[in-house]
């Protein structure tokens, strides 16, 4: 029988994280990862599980890392604080894993802004519309950058799974703009680190082509304002980053 580990890595997340992991009582073990957590996240956690991993890392690759590794399973579930397993998706999860030849699959993903479900216009770097979540442990490892770290992966890719995970990605438009201005700055010192931080030029042609990329082709338009912010958000993401890196000091 194949064992399942749940890992949700955090911080500070203690408006939510019991939503995030009663749902998750179908996996073998829950594993939590507690990233320089300041507030109550810990012990609403503990009421879950014992399984609680405590550390400061400095970029997201190395956390979700360290996650990976505390896992004791056969396969890993990746989680966040703000996503939500629902109860057919649990159920495919589990027969996934005992049925499959493969080592990694996709899960899809319901995106909401508030309470409003948002379906079409996520991706190039700004939001996911699936991720690769359900794998084999020792078939994903992440790179070594802030944000959006790249992926390493050994084995086989399977089917993708067909019910959806509910990501609860921003409460508001300002949030958007919250995340945007986050994810941009975490970014820029990337580009700084790998002392190839691109031209302008480049990053200008990238905000046309990201923003027809989520608003034509993955139908963004069908979301209405939220749709045509998503597209515009995807494209400036590269220009700000570069923009950051070229203009501010590292300590800004």
């Amino acid at each position: 029988m194949r064992t399942l580990s749940a890992i949700v890595s955090i911080r500070n997340e203690a408006h939510q994280i019991a939503d995030c992991l009663e749902r998750l009582a179908f996996a073998d073990e829950i594993v939590v990862l507690l990233d320089k957590c300041t507030d109550d996240s810990g012990e609403i956690a503990a009421r879950f599980t014992d399984r609680l991993v405590e550390g400061d890392w400095a970029k997201e690759g190395q956390r979700r890392n360290a996650g990976i590794e505390a896992c004791r399973c056969d396969w890993v579930l990746e989680v966040d604080a703000d996503e939500r397993v629902p109860e057919p998706l649990a159920t495919e999860i589990r027969r996934v894993v005992e049925t499959t030849a493969y080592d990694w699959h996709e899960i899809l993903v319901d995106n909401y802004i508030g309470g409003k479900l948002v379906r079409w216009g996520w991706g190039a770097s700004y939001g996911k519309a699936a991720y690769p979540g359900l794998f084999r442990k020792g078939a994903k490892v992440w790179g070594e950058q802030r944000v959006h770290p790249r992926l390493q992966w050994s084995g086989q890719k399977g089917p993708m799974l067909t019910n959806r995970l509910h990501h609860y990605v921003d409460r508001d438009i300002s949030d958007m703009i919250r995340r945007l201005d986050n994810y941009s700055s975490a970014r820029a010192r990337d580009l700084r680190e790998s002392g190839d931080i691109g031209s302008f030029p480049a990053n200008l042609r990238r905000l046309f082509s990201r923003f027809f990329k989520c608003y034509v082709m993955r139908k963004g338009y069908r979301e209405g304002g939220y749709g045509f912010l998503i597209a515009c958000f995807a494209g400036l993401y590269p220009l700000l980053s570069h923009l950051k890196a070229r203009l501010e000091d590292e300590e800004h």
